[in-house]
């Protein structure tokens, strides 16, 4: 069995994560396909992610790639996260992770609305009518936000209280319900934001606006081999738990996906992880570099097993609920966190010594993300324990 070391493993995460130098781009959706997917839970996570992988790049040129190109897409997927996608992918997500998504969310909204007692008769064949005519109202707008829709259909004001018991409840309106499930289904999307792009307030689009024919169909097996394959090119070597956890599916789905695929397992530090058998070939370490990750962006969030890049920060840079905050990366590994301040300076803690050397790499990336932002304030949606204590 071959061994790789956490220092090839570094390596091919500058590379192709595109985080060394000489591997960033100025082109917004081959940033994307390089990560297969960028997170977008937080809005503000797409573009900084893509200008920390850029030299050039602006927050108006993610913005024309995404609203204008179209050649990124917004949608619901694995482990029922947002990502934005390259279009070319939408296919094999919507296949192995986002019909499965609206099924469960049909399922789960349907028994909401029985338990509350808000339909008369068969609550399935209700909401199948509240959706289509949620889609017709979109197909006949072009875009619109949830508001609107909610003029023009009036049944998505229906009004469900989920947790009357609790003093703190309020009844909600099951539009979100409706939108998120035909999003998930890969009949609408989510289209420009109302605001800066830092805003979670988006309109809504046919899906034919970004691919004029609907998401091709694929069979599951085929869109679980190429999402499978794509993530090990990217985030390869790793265990077998890391892939499960970043799908979501059950370890029998994906051991049967990567029996399709040419795998070879690989020591570790005396662990047992995978990759492609065709990619064993090592990467040349990358000359030094630095970068200021955001929250939530792709590159942390890509293995569940994260001794090797993380070390021992993890009380410092994560929440409870797993989610991290902006970090500070040097040479693959995470070196301290950052945090934007109410008047937009950028502050940072380094949680380890690095040299000088690296301390300038460090301040130049300070200026970059500062550039980045100009007169926008992002605050992140999950704030971990650093980012509070920077900002506070």
């Amino acid at each position: 069995m071959r061994s790789i070391d956490t220092a090839q493993r570094r390596a091919r995460l500058g590379v192709r994560h595109r985080l060394a130098y000489a591997h960033r781009s100025n082109e917004v959706a081959a940033i994307a396909r390089s990560m297969v997917v960028l997170h977008a839970t937080d809005p503000a996570t797409v573009y900084l992610s893509a200008g920390a992988r850029s030299f050039e790049l602006t927050p108006a040129d993610v913005e024309r790639a995404l609203y204008e190109e179209r050649s990124l897409l917004r949608m619901l997927a694995m482990r029922r996260t947002m990502f934005v996608a390259p279009t070319e992918l939408v296919p094999a997500l919507q296949a192995s992770c986002a019909d499965a998504l609206a099924h469960k969310q049909r399922r789960t909204y349907g028994k909401y609305l029985a338990e509350a007692g808000a339909i008369d008769g068969d609550v399935g064949a209700w909401l199948a009518e509240v959706e289509e005519e949620t889609h017709r109202a979109v197909l006949a707008a072009g875009a619109a936000t949830g508001a609107q829709l909610g003029k023009a259909v009036p049944r998505l004001r229906t009004q469900v209280h989920l947790t009357p018991e609790k003093s703190y409840s309020k009844p909600t309106n099951i539009t979100t319900w409706v939108l998120v499930t035909l999003g998930a289904e890969g009949r609408i999307v989510r289209g420009r934001p109302n605001g800066s792009w830092a805003s979670s307030q988006y309109t809504w689009a046919p899906i034919e606006s970004w691919l004029p024919a609907g998401v091709p169909e694929l069979p599951i097996e085929l869109a679980r081999a190429e999402l499978v394959r794509k993530w090990l090119h990217t985030f390869g070597p790793a265990p077998v738990t890391d892939l499960k956890w970043w799908t979501g599916w059950n370890l029998g789905d994906v051991r049967k996906t990567l029996a399709q695929l040419d795998i070879a397992e690989v020591d570790l530090d005396g662990g047992t992880g995978i990759m492609l058998a065709d990619d064993l070939d090592p990467v040349p370490a990358p000359t030094p570099w630095a970068a200021f990750l955001p929250a939530l962006d792709p590159t942390p969030m890509g293995w569940q097993s994260r001794d090797w890049y993380l070390g021992p920060h993890a009380p410092a840079l994560f929440d409870r609920n797993g989610n991290i905050g902006p970090t500070i990366w040097l040479d693959g590994r995470i070196a301290g966190g950052w945090a934007q301040r109410k008047d937009g300076e950028i502050v940072y803690r380094l949680l380890e010594d690095v040299g000088s050397d690296a301390h300038a790499l460090i301040e130049a990336e300070v200026v970059r993300t500062t550039g980045w932002f100009g007169d926008v304030r992002a605050i992140p949606r999950f704030r971990t324990p650093l980012e509070r204590e920077l900002t506070a």
